[in-house]
Formats: structure tokens, C-alpha cells, sequence
């Protein structure tokens, strides 16, 4: 019993203990909850994941090596009399619509063609405004030979390009060709090595590569952007040497010269058109490609110009209905529509109806391929020709001539021959013809409509003057040679076309039964 006060005592301590504790803590919960004002946050968000390479050491490397080049243009004085109006539209009605389109067509004020921008930046002693276009460039050696585009040159009489870091050198023009819209122009650093890069292998490009393109657009300089090798192969109706490298990095006026880059920092093309129904990117860019530029530049460095070799024929694509007629079992080739008068391949004994199949046994898959490959050889060379005519393969030795300054045109002076009053019904072709005044051909008078004639393009006025290679002159001829046709197992008959003194075969089919 003695013990119990002493118990008693000892649970009392421990319960004050214990309250006191509470007393405590709840003082201290009191107080945290009293005085904070910040609310507890969760950690930003933050993802690993593998990290796509980026272009940033590839631009910075080849950026060096791209320049923007500026064109200054000769300007002939057009007010002579002293009066204010500059720019040449002193005799323009006074019309201010007709007056605004010859400003942009002629590229005054801020306003260019497809590249390079056209401004007044600078006027000369008399006052007058000098015209500067500005497109891109690219250093291709470290003594200051640069390429261009030949459209931003071809209008210039001073050159000057702009390096990355804003140093200007003045240029000159070593080069140009427009056929392939190429130029090449030289700086005299002064002792000064320059950046430069060189052409890639285009052959192992494929679609879907990343590409760069540096350059020049709206004259802001420096500018970089990347896509892909969207198309290959591309004929936009430039040039007989299209073969274009269709691109989707975006590229805008100014762009014009300027490379584009593997991942490599290769040229594979040079920026020369876009698609643009604006004027700016749309995502379609066309390049030369790098084995066309790089030929190309080196004759020009060299000579100056370049000089093609010349086969002198008028070609045409081998339709299916054409290969077909002719019993060849592919569309390739290149149908021979006419033969120029002075020109080699005439005088090596090519003649209209022959479809070239090889060059010195390289296959010629297209009338463009043939220009391509017969435009690679120097004037001069000799070289076989394979041709298919008359249902079997036959080898022609011809020698090149050089290539004409301008392309030789067949003359259009708009007239046709006036059919005389007779006239014959060619029914099973849905022709109307007559016999041509010098004898040589039947004239077609009429077409109906409906006709497969009427379809591939046959016209009033135009001369038929050959069916598979033998010549008509009456319709009696037209009938034996599509009756021949029939005989040999042909679906179709090749007919030689004259119009407006040109050429051109039309396969038509033959109606059986």
C-alpha cells in the first residue's frame, strides 16, 4: 500500500509528459499552418529521349563558303530632255495600273522575277538609279572561283559578293551559260584564302535524303534552312538539259546560285527555280544537279564558255501507240521527226522515222537523254548513233558539229497551204484530205472531232506526208500502207505530220476488220 502514492505519482508525470508533448506539436502545427503562403509544387516535366541529331556543326562549316552576290546593271538614260521622271515612262499614257505593272515587270522598286531581288541601292555620276540584283553564290576553290546562276548575272555589268562576315570583294565575270543557267565568277581576295567546298557524287542521292540549303533570300543573307529530296529527274520545260533535283527545303527570291548540302556539306544541286504561284516558297525548289554543274563550271573556268556537240536532228518522245507501229518493244528512244539540212547527222545518213537508240552504246532512254549525251561530247568527236528503222537495228559513224549560239528554230510565218476544191474522205481515220499543189503529201481538210485524229492533235491545214516511212501522195497510198500495217500484225500506223515547216510522227490506230 505504500507503494501506490508512489505509482500514482510516476503515471501523473508521464500523462503531463504526454500532454505537453501534444501542447507542443500542436503549437507548432498551428503555427506552420499559420504562417505559410507557398503551395507545394510537382517537378516540371522533363522527358529522356534519344535526341535527333540537329545541322548546326554541318552549317557552320559550309556557311563560310556561301556568299550573296550582287549585280549592279547598266542603265540607259531615258530623259534626255531633263525632266524628273527616271525611270522611262514619260510616254506611258497616264494610266496608274498600266504605269504600276511595267514598274514591277521591269523590276524597279522591291519587286523581281521568279529569284533575285531587283532595287535602286545605288545611283551613278549622273544621278540616275542603278538597278542591283541579288542572288547567292558558292566558293568552289580557295583563290576566289565562285558559282552562280547565269539568270542572276545575265543582266549585269558589275559584280561585287559578300562573305559571310560581311567583307565585299569585287568580282569578275569569268563565264556563263544559259542553257543550263549556270555562271562562274572570280575574286581577287588580295593574298586572302576563301572557304570552299566542293561538288558531291549526285548519282547516290536518293529521295528522302535531308538536305541544306544556304543562300541569300529577300537579301537578308546567311539564311539556312533543311528538307528532303523530294523528286528526281524533274523537267520543267527549262531547257533541253532539264534533269532537275526536286527539293522541299524552303527557298525564296534571293536563293537563286546559292547550294544545297548533303549531310556531308557536298554540293548535290544549285538553287535555280521554285513553283510558286505567290512568289514565295511552297515547297517546291528545283536544283541543278551537282555532275551537270560540276562539267559544266569546269569548262567555263577553262575556256570561258561551252562548247556542245551537235547532231542537227529534231526529236521526239517514243509513245506506247508510236513503239507500237513501229514494232519496237519499249517506249524508249528517241524518234527522229526531222533532219536538218547542214546539220551531221543528215549528212551521216539519219533520216525522219529513225527512233536513236544508243550513243557509242550508251542507251538513250528519252529525247532528253539523247540532248544530255550528245551535248557531253566536244564538237568534232565521232560517234556511233544506233538507230531502229525499218524494223531492224542499224549503226551510224557521225561527226559532231558544234552546237549553234541559239537554237535553230523551224520558220513560222503562219501560212498553210490552201487546199484545193476536191477533197477525200479518209473514213476509217476520220480524215478529210486533199492532195497537196506540189504534189508531195495530202493536206487535211477536215477532222472529226470524235476521231482518235482529233485527239493527238491533228489539225485543218496540216501535210501527212509519210505512213511508217512511205511516202503518200494519194489516198489509195494512205489505205496500202495501213492494209500493210494490218497484215504485219500491227495495232497502229506512224504518221509523218509537216506543219508550219516542223515535223512530228502521230501514231494512229489501225482499224481491223
Amino acid at each position: 500500500m505504500k507503494n501506490f502514492p508512489s505509482m500514482a505519482s510516476s503515471t501523473h508525470k508521464r500523462l503531463m509528459a504526454a500532454a505537453a508533448s501534444l501542447t507542443v506539436a500542436g503549437v507548432i502545427g498551428v503555427g506552420a499552418y499559420a504562417t505559410s503562403t507557398r503551395p507545394v509544387l510537382a517537378d516540371a516535366v522533363h522527358v529522356q529521349t534519344a535526341q535527333l541529331p540537329g545541322f548546326a556543326d554541318l552549317v557552320e562549316r559550309v556557311t563560310p563558303a556561301v556568299v550573296s552576290v550582287k549585280v549592279k546593271a547598266k542603265v540607259q538614260s531615258t530623259a534626255d530632255d531633263g525632266s524628273n521622271d527616271q525611270n522611262g515612262f514619260d510616254n506611258l499614257p497616264d494610266n496608274p495600273q498600266l504605269r504600276r505593272f511595267f514598274k514591277e515587270f521591269r523590276g524597279f522598286g522591291d519587286q523581281g522575277g521568279e529569284f533575285g531581288m531587283r532595287r535602286f541601292g545605288h545611283r551613278d555620276h549622273n544621278g540616275q538609279p542603278r538597278p542591283v540584283a541579288q542572288g547567292s553564290g558558292f566558293f568552289i576553290s580557295e583563290d576566289g572561283y565562285l558559282v552562280t546562276n547565269n539568270h542572276v548575272v545575265s543582266e549585269g555589268s558589275d559584280f561585287s559578293v559578300v562573305t559571310n562576315d560581311g567583307k565585299e570583294f569585287d568580282a569578275k565575270l569569268i563565264g556563263t551559260d544559259p542553257r543550263t543557267d549556270l555562271a562562274v565568277l572570280k575574286v581577287d581576295g588580295g593574298g586572302n584564302k576563301f572557304t570552299y567546298v566542293d561538288f558531291a557524287d549526285d548519282s547516290k542521292v536518293r529521295i528522302g535524303d535531308w538536305v541544306v540549303a544556304v543562300g541569300n533570300p529577300f537579301g537578308l543573307g546567311g539564311t539556312v534552312t533543311a528538307g528532303i529530296v523530294s523528286a528526281r529527274g524533274r523537267d520543267i520545260g527549262a531547257g533541253p538539259y532539264d534533269d532537275f533535283i526536286q527539293i522541299d527545303a524552303p527557298v525564296n527570291r534571293g536563293n537563286s546560285g546559292g547550294p544545297t548540302f548533303n549531310l556531308n556539306g557536298q554540293v548535290v544541286g544549285i538553287n535555280t527555280a521554285i513553283f510558286s504561284p505567290s512568289g514565295g516558297s511552297v515547297g517546291i525548289a528545283f536544283d541543278i544537279p551537282a555532275s551537270t554543274a560540276k562539267q559544266i563550271v569546269e569548262d567555263l573556268m577553262k575556256n570561258g564558255s561551252v562548247q556542245r556537240g551537235w547532231l542537227g536532228v529534231e526529236i521526239q518522245p517514243v509513245s506506247k501507240d508510236i513503239a507500237e507501229s513501229l514494232g519496237l518493244k519499249s517506249e524508249k528512244g528517241a524518234l527522229v521527226s526531222s533532219a536538218q539540212d547542214d546539220g551531221p547527222g543528215k549528212k551521216a545518213g539519219i533520216a525522219a522515222g529513225d527512233v536513236i537508240t544508243q550513243v557509242d552504246g550508251k542507251d538513250v532512254a528519252s529525247p532528253k537523254e539523247l540532248a544530255r549525251l550528245i551535248g557531253a561530247y566536244a564538237p568534232g568527236k565521232s560517234v556511233d548513233v544506233t538507230v531502229w528503222r525499218d524494223g531492224k537495228t542499224q549503226t551510224v559513224k557521225v561527226d559532231l558539229g558544234t552546237l549553234p549560239a541559239s537554237d535553230k528554230q523551224a520558220s513560222n510565218d503562219g501560212k498553210r497551204q490552201a487546199p484545193p476544191a476536191k477533197a477525200d474522205t479518209l473514213a476509217e481515220l476520220g480524215l478529210t484530205v486533199t492532195k497537196a499543189d506540189n504534189g508531195k503529201g495530202l493536206v487535211v481538210t477536215d477532222v472529226d472531232p470524235n476521231s482518235t485524229a482529233a485527239d493527238r492533235g491533228i489539225q485543218p491545214g496540216d501535210v501527212i506526208t509519210s505512213i511508217n516511212s512511205n511516202k503518200v501522195n494519194t489516198t489509195d497510198d494512205v489505205s496500202k500502207a495501213m492494209a500493210d500495217a494490218t497484215k504485219a500484225g500491227r495495232k497502229a500506223v506512224l504518221m509523218q505530220i509537216t506543219r508550219d515547216d516542223s515535223n512530228r510522227f502521230v501514231a494512229l490506230p489501225v482499224t481491223n476488220g
